[in-house]
């Protein structure tokens, strides 16, 4: 499966994927008044989607079906994965820490990739969550059921916004605060406000350590960096542009992305793109392979590919061997882990100043 839940390549088919506020640290103000009745369980809570319709929830989703692992997962971090009935695009096999991965392992799978539109309506939910914009849902499904189609079927129908709404976006993500606004929103929704809470204020933790640390250096001798989407293919390159989770996940290490010029979240270059842009750093960014060894046999191959291709062998971090071998999906995936990907960058770019 090569898909931009889970690699890039559905990202180009499916369209553009980003934010609640966008990235710009924008907050739904009705939201935020009633995330104090959210701690406590209180209810109605609303929530907006990308164009700013609200929906509303007298009480907790008890049947929830996600559009893929990343809304999954935060629902299983929040612990309420026994109310999520189905799933498509599910987690590979041990992308998700070890007590989540066998969460995960339970819940049927709808569909390998989106879950077709008859099938998503007839499942029962009363909550669908959803990471993709509203958008022909391809792959022989048919079209994504409309708001009358939902309310028909008794489904709500939210976004996890950090990764829908990037069409809508109204310039650069370079924070997670997007990611942070998807986390409450659904505490709110579930009635897991302060498991919510818990959860974002562990992220700006470390991210904020992060920053405390390379703070002081200036923008022009930050590290240039190509997060480099293997498994998207090597034919033409897709790279992540500055409206992507991964933008902000790169630009709160402290380096500087290559592509931030390209306004959108996706974009499919050419090597001769890249080679001018003669990054410092390069990403070798591959999908979780089941584990530890599959992975790395991954990396490997990426890695392999860059040295010894006439195109890529010459770029100045393959010389000097200046890769990373951090996986997409914290990478590109709105979730909790983006925060450890961002020290995870910060400690290699920066030794001696991150811990």
């Amino acid at each position: 499966m090569r898909s931009r839940v889970w690699g890039v390549a559905a990202a180009v088919v499916l369209g553009g994927l980003l934010m609640a506020g966008c990235g710009d640290g924008e907050q739904d103000t009705a939201g935020e008044r009633a995330a104090g009745k959210a701690v406590s369980g209180g209810y109605p809570v609303s929530v907006t989607d990308c164009t700013g319709a609200r929906t509303t929830f007298s009480a907790a989703p008890r049947r929830i079906v996600t559009s893929n692992a990343s809304s999954l997962e935060l629902l299983l971090r929040l612990g309420v994965g026994d109310k999520v009935i189905g799933t498509g695009f599910p987690p590979g096999k041990g992308t998700l820490p070890a007590a989540l991965d066998a969460e995960a392992r339970k819940v049927k799978v709808l569909s390998r990739s989106v879950v077709p539109k008859e099938k998503l309506l007839g499942s029962g939910a009363d909550l669908y969550i959803d990471t993709f914009a509203s958008m022909n849902m391809g792959g022989g499904t048919g079209d994504a059921p409309t708001a009358e189609e939902f309310k028909a079927a008794g489904i709500d129908h939210v976004y996890l916004k950090s990764t829908a709404c990037a069409a809508q976006g109204k310039g650069p993500v370079t924070d997670l605060s997007g990611v942070e606004a998807d986390i409450v929103s659904l505490g709110r929704v579930t009635g897991t406000g302060a498991t919510a809470r818990e959860l974002v204020a562990g992220m700006r933790a470390k991210v904020d350590a992060v920053r405390k640390a390379v703070g002081g250096t200036a923008e022009s001798e930050r590290p240039t960096y190509f997060f480099f989407d293997y498994d998207a293919g090597t034919k033409q390159p897709t790279v992540v542009c500055n409206r992507q989770v991964a933008h902000a996940v790169i630009t709160s290490a402290g380096a500087r992305n290559v592509f931030a010029d390209c306004d959108g979240d996706y974009k499919q270059v050419g090597w001769e793109d890249v080679i001018a842009k003669n990054p410092d750093w390069i990403q070798l960014g591959i999908r979780h392979r089941g584990g530890a060894a599959a992975n790395e046999k991954a990396f490997d191959e990426a890695e392999q590919w860059l040295r010894s291709n006439p195109a890529t062998k010459g770029l100045k971090a393959v010389e000097e061997g200046h890769f990373l071998r951090i996986g997409s999906e914290q990478t590109t995936i709105a979730g909790v882990e983006n925060a450890d990907t961002v020290v995870e960058i910060a400690k290699t770019l920066y030794p001696g100043k991150v811990g």
